[in-house]
């Protein structure tokens, strides 16, 4: 097992998820607006804080895996399940909240489920999947979407531009067409 630098950050962003889960339910007395947006209960506004310092990390540790050679197959698999894990505890604790409906869940959920199973079948091919242009805006978007709407939608809502919700419609449309495009473009894997 190799526990280098990107796959030790990818590991802690794994283990802050419980923590950000914790304070999205736990309630904390007292809210606050950032930047004019909505009021947010003190817990949603720490856990915004945890998602987006884990998702920063994200983007850290691929930089230095690849920045220094150090990509692995232990990153190669904690990283990507690590991203799934956050952005879809996220998703689905904000449909408890009231914050997203069902269905987009749904979508994200069951988009994520079908390319990683094929993957798992290109790779017994011997075929690696690599990750799109669209998977990988895909995921850009659904983590500014998530950050909107746990921050109440700073700035924007005080010109009545409810750009949280129309960053979270582009995350689903982008869900939708990165996972149609991982299948039209790995019909082959299914031939005999």
């Amino acid at each position: 097992m190799n526990l280098n630098l990107p796959n030790k950050i990818t590991i802690f962003r794994i283990f802050m998820i419980p923590m950000f889960v914790f304070f999205m339910i736990y309630k904390i007395d007292g809210s606050i607006s950032i930047l004019g947006g909505r009021e947010i209960s003190y817990n949603i506004f720490i856990s915004a804080i945890i998602f987006i310092f884990a998702s920063i990390t994200d983007f850290i540790d691929g930089y230095i895996a690849r920045k220094y050679n150090l990509v692995t197959n232990m990153g190669k698999f904690l990283d990507p399940l690590a991203d799934k894990l956050l952005v879809g505890s996220a998703f689905i604790v904000m449909i408890e909240l009231g914050l997203i409906q069902s269905w987009m869940v749904v979508c994200v959920i069951a988009r994520e489920f079908s390319v990683t199973g094929l993957r798992m079948l290109a790779i017994e091919q011997g075929e690696v999947i690599a990750a799109g242009l669209l998977g990988k805006l895909k995921t850009i978007f659904q983590i500014i979407a998530i950050c909107l709407l746990l921050l109440g939608n700073p700035i924007f809502n005080n010109i009545g531009i409810s750009l949280d919700i129309i960053i979270l419609w582009i995350s689903v449309i982008l869900t939708i067409l990165s996972g149609l495009e991982y299948f039209k473009n790995s019909l082959h894997v299914f031939k005999d």
